[in-house]
This record gives C-alpha cells, sequence and structure tokens, in this order.
C-alpha cells in the first residue's frame, strides 16, 4: 500500500541537493545511501535469492528485521506528508529464510518474504494529511490546544485494544515467542509446513508498552497486547525495547516507566517456565528517561538511568507528543545513576546504587560478574556499553541528517560530528553487596563505577551484538556498525576485541551494513561456550548497495571478518534497526 501511494512520485523526485529534476543528486563521498531510506516495495510471497559463496549449513534458520519501510504517503488531496525522524518511518518486517541443503536441493538456498505492518496508519494519513499517535521526533501543530495533545498522547488501553493491528508503528526490535502471552492463532501454529524452526508467535515492539504480533511466516499484523497483560503494575507507557533474556532460561527482564506526579520505574522479569510475570523491584528516586535498553547479568539487573532526562518530570510528553523534544538537554552535573536489583524471586529490590559521569546511549552491550579483587567476599559487575558524550545524535537522525544527498547531512560529518557518534565502554560497578544497603537508591550512599576502557569513536560500536552463547557472562569480542565518517551514515561493520583494545572491520565503498547478527557454529571442538570459540561463526547482515540501489544478506566468518557468502536481491531493504535469528533445531525464543 506505501508502495503504491508513493512510488510514482520519486520518479524526477527533487532531493537534497538535486535542484532540477532528472538530475543524478550528489552524494557524500560518493557513498549514496538515499534509497535506503526511499524504499516502499515488499514482497508478500517469498522469493530465492541469488545465493554465490559458501555460506555454511550451520547458519540456517529464519532472520527476522524490523524498521522503517519508506516514510512517504500521498494523501488524498495531493499532498505529500513525511515523517520527519528516521524512528518514525513506516514498519516493515522482513524475513529471510535460509534453507539447509537436502536430498532435492543439494545447495543451500535463501527465501525472502517482506511487509509492512501499518497500512491502518497509513489508511489514515491518506484521508487526513495527519499522524495523531505518540511519535518519537515528528512536529506538531503549535496552535492544538493542550487538552487535545494530552488526549491523543495518552490514550487509554481500551482504545488501543479496539484499534487494528495495523495501526500502530512498533517496529523497532523483535521477539520470538516471548512468555507470558497468548499468541492469536496464526500460520505458524496452524498448517503452516514452512515454519520449521518452532516459532509459534513473533512481536514486533518499541519503547513504549504496546506490542504488535506478527504472522512468523506472512508477516502480516494479527494482533495486539500491551504489557499491562503481563502484570497489572506495569501500567506505566515506557518501556526499554531490548528487554534482556537469560540465554539458558530463556526468562524475559525489563523495565516499565509511570510518569504522573512522580517517576516510578518497576523492574520486572517473565518466567520462560510458568509465563509468570514478577515485579522486582519499584523505583522512585530517579528522575524519568528515555532508556532504551537494561543491563542483565547471571544473578542480577542493573537499570542505569543516564543523560536522557524528561523535562518538567515527564510532563513535556503532554505538551511535545513526541521524544525528541521532551528530552532534557544533557547535564553534566547530573551523573548517571545505576540500580542493582538480584534476579532472585522474591527479590529485595535494589541493593546498591552506583553513579558514573553523565552521558547517553540507546544501546548496552552485555554484563557479567567476577570476583572482587578487594573483597572475597562480594562480587563486581562488569557493563560494556555503547553511549554519547551529549544528545546530538538524536537530531541526527532525522532524515534531512542522513541522506547522503542532503545538505542537513553535512552538519554531521567529520570532526564537527564527533559528539554524535558513539564509543564503546566499560564500567565496573564494584563489591556488589550480598544485602541492602541500608538506604540503597540514596545518592549520597550512592558508590561510584569506576570506567575500565573507553574507545575513540573511530573504533566504536553502534548496534552493538555478540554470540549469544556469551550472554551474561564475560565475553571478549562485541561486533557492530562503524561509523567513522566516511558516509553520512554507517560506513561499514566492525570487530572489537575488549581485550587487545583493537578493532578489525568490513568495508566495501558506497555499500551501508545493518546491524550484524551472530550464529555460532555447533561443531566447534570443544564447549561450544567456551572462551576460545568465542567467534567461531558467521555474522549475517542486510547491506545496501548505493550504487545499483539493490540490498544484499551478507554472510562473514567472525574471526577475521572476511566474506564466505552472500544472497543477492534484485531490490533494495530500507535501512531497518534490528533483528532476530532463529536456527534450525536451536532454541526458540527471543526477548
Amino acid at each position: 500500500m506505501v508502495e503504491e501511494t508513493i512510488m510514482s512520485e520519486q520518479n524526477g523526485h527533487v532531493n537534497g541537493n538535486n535542484g532540477i529534476n532528472g538530475e543524478t543528486p550528489k552524494h557524500y563521498n560518493d557513498w549514496p545511501n538515499d534509497h535506503g531510506f526511499d524504499v516502499y516495495e515488499e514482497e508478500t510471497k517469498p522469493v530465492e535469492l541469488k545465493v554465490s559463496g559458501n555460506i555454511p549449513p550451520y547458519a540456517a534458520g529464519v532472520l527476522y528485521r524490523t524498521g522503517p519501510g519508506g516514510y512517504k504517503t500521498k494523501t488524498e488531496d495531493g499532498k505529500i506528508y513525511e515523517a520527519s525522524h528516521w524512528f518514525d518511518g513506516f514498519s516493515q518486517v522482513h524475513r529471510f529464510q535460509i534453507l539447509p541443503p537436502s536430498e532435492s536441493t543439494p545447495n543451500l538456498s535463501v527465501m525472502y518474504n517482506s511487509r509492512h505492518s501499518v497500512d491502518g496508519i497509513i489508511d489514515k494519513i491518506n484521508k487526513t494529511g495527519k499522524f495523531e499517535q505518540f511519535t518519537f521526533g515528528q512536529k506538531r501543530d503549535p496552535c492544538q490546544s493542550l487538552f487535545k495533545k494530552i488526549m491523543t498522547t495518552f490514550s487509554p488501553p481500551s482504545s488501543f485494544m479496539k484499534s487494528n493491528p495495523d495501526e500502530q508503528n512498533l517496529g523497532v526490535t523483535l521477539s520470538v515467542n516471548m512468555p507470558g502471552l497468548k499468541a492469536p492463532v496464526s500460520s505458524a501454529n496452524t498448517d503452516d509446513k514452512s515454519n520449521n524452526t518452532g516459532i509459534s508467535s513473533l512481536l514486533n515492539k518499541s519503547d513504549n508498552t504496546n506490542y504488535q504480533f506478527i504472522d512468523p511466516a506472512t508477516l502480516e499484523p494479527i494482533g495486539l497486547a500491551k504489557q499491562a497483560d503481563l502484570h497489572p503494575d506495569l501500567k506505566g507507557p515506557f518501556s526499554g525495547t531490548h528487554a534482556k533474556q537469560d540465554p539458558l532460561t530463556g526468562d524475559i527482564f525489563n523495565y516499565n516507566l509511570d510518569v504522573n506526579s512522580k517517576a516510578i520505574y518497576r523492574v520486572w522479569h517473565v518466567s520462560a517456565s510458568t509465563g509468570k510475570t514478577t515485579v522486582l523491584a519499584t523505583i522512585t528516586d530517579a528522575p524519568p528517561a528515555y532508556i532504551h535498553s537494561i543491563f542483565l547479568t547471571a544473578n542480577h539487573v542493573i537499570l542505569c538511568v543516564w543523560g536522557s532526562h524528561l523535562s518538567y518530570r515527564g510532563l513535556a510528553i503532554l505538551y511535545y507528543r513526541n521524544m525528541v523534544d521532551s528530552i532534557s538537554p544533557l547535564d553534566p552535573a547530573k551523573p548517571c545513576r545505576w540500580y542493582v536489583i538480584p534476579r532472585s524471586s522474591p527479590s529485595p529490590g535494589v541493593i546498591a546504587t552506583y553513579t558514573t559521569p553523565a552521558f547517553f546511549a540507546f544501546h548496552t552491550v552485555n554484563a557479567y560478574e567476577i570476583a572482587s579483587p578487594t573483597d572475597p567476599s562480594k562480587i563486581d559487575i562488569m557493563a560494556d556499553i555503547a553511549a554519547y558524550d551529549d544528545l546530538s545524535v538524536i537530531k541526527r537522525f532525522y532524515y534531512d541528517n542522513l541522506k547522503s544527498s542532503s545538505p542537513g547531512s553535512l552538519a554531521y560529518v567529520g570532526p564537527k560530528s564527533d559528539s554524535a557518534r558513539t564509543w564503546l565502554g566499560r564500567y565496573r560497578l564494584p563489591n556488589i553487596p550480598g544485602t541492602p544497603d541500608p538506604n540503597p537508591t540514596s545518592l549520597i550512599s550512592a558508590h561510584e563505577a569506576v570506567q575500565e576502557f573507553k574507545t575513540s569513536i573511530a573504533e566504536a560500536v553502534e548496534l552493538p551484538t555478540l554470540n549469544p552463547n556469551f550472554m551474561t557472562r564475560k565475553h571478549r569480542y562485541v561486533y557492530g556498525v562503524a561509523d567513522r565518517g566516511k558516509s553520512t551514515f554507517f560506513d561499514g561493520l566492525v570487530k572489537y576485541d575488549t581485550q587487545t583494545r583493537t578493532p578489525l572491520f568490513w568495508e566495501q565503498q558506497g555499500h551501508s551494513a545493518g546491524e550484524a547478527i551472530f550464529v555460532a557454529n555447533p561443531d566447534v571442538d570443544g564447549e561450544k561456550t567456551d572462551e576460545v570459540n568465542e567467534d567461531r561463526g558467521v555474522l549475517l547482515s542486510v547491506v545496501l548497495n548505493g550504487h545499483t540501489n539493490r540490498s544484499y544478506l551478507l554472510v562473514l566468518d567472525a574471526r577475521d571478518m572476511t566474506e564466505v557468502g552472500r544472497a543477492e536481491m534484485e531490490g533494495a531493504v530500507g535501512f531497518g534497526f534490528h533483528g532476530t535469528f532463529v536456527g534450525s533445531g536451536r532454541d526458540t525464543f527471543g526477548a
């Protein structure tokens, strides 16, 4: 539907510094990426991709990707509605099914299908020319009454549940077989013979507490749920889109943020074995903040309230109805607060609080526990994070600042853009007590966390991932996209060695890569989670060739970042956010 309403407008489209219809646009550093944002086509029926190279059979399974699939639509009065921020693009889900060799098909094959998940939203915009829901960065009519702003920001849960499944724009992360929620009937839990990976449900999620069920095979939106369905106390409107999951049990951990007269954070846990949800801690002394992700160790959950505080105790959301304008500038005088909560049930709540100098982040990487070198009766927690010195990256992610032909993107290239590019850091939370401190949430009694290292921005990782077998365990390698200023967007993939403090890059001029998903080789020598074998596997990344406007699924050897194979497409996949992989014959749960 999106394709039908806007594709005709792309012919002769004036964009960036084109100036005149039909001119070839000029792209920064000959690294074109416009088409990765202006993608509207979808493949509702699976098509086979052209495979080259030597993709290993253990990579067989299903890779899902979610994120924007275009950001414009033509309204009934002939105008063009445009989302202004990358995080507000029209959600689209992609499915790459990697099929192993068989007797009938001797070679590995890759099937691809995709579908927009917001057709209902597009319909309403086409009729009204407006999008009334809360957004991340869309500008609003300043003359609209405060009452109307409030009513359209926090619509009652009953209103959300009465909406159609395709009327929610939730495409940031995906969860497979999330416990605690009853999935609607789909082709995956009826007679779909193509689904041989044990996937019974698929959720589209964002930084709020609403969930959208997606059919795992056809990718159609088929239902809605909300966080309060897990537990009645999870009634706040905000949460982390990156729930954390125990790699052994499948248990899920996250937080819920309510903003009324004061901010209330509730850190919660869903048992994969029972489906029961428990609130582990309630925190009332922290400022309301935009927090995209949390930390998880084998025995603790860590909520870091970093420097993206919401103005006026969160009430700015009611006026602006978008996150960008509601966040206060980062204040260096206000440190980040780290809250440590045991995973045990019943939980004693917060047992310790730490502080660090202010920073902002989207993505935590991993956290793990080690014996304390100063007190053998206690442990230290090591926490890796991809962070920023200020909040300028949020405004960098407006479309006009990302597209290679846009003049606005020039403000975010070169040294002047350093604060809008990430660094990778590791923090140590020393001497975690076994029992709660007398006043654990007081900043007066808070301990200081220690920064173990901080990379340069030229070496750093965004959209960070690692070998999933090492979640909550000591890891050495972190993978992600590189942002070294060679492009107006991401300019390669990087493997960072936290032991030697060195990066290793994959790069091809004009090719823009997405998040790298690690698929472990199950046949390595010795224990599959042995440290020696941590990088034995492949990385899956969807890459746009900006010179041909075609995408391909890239497969890299995670040891040396060299290509082992790819699956080429006839069209393009929009620059998305995150994905999840379910291997054939492997565990089928996901956060």
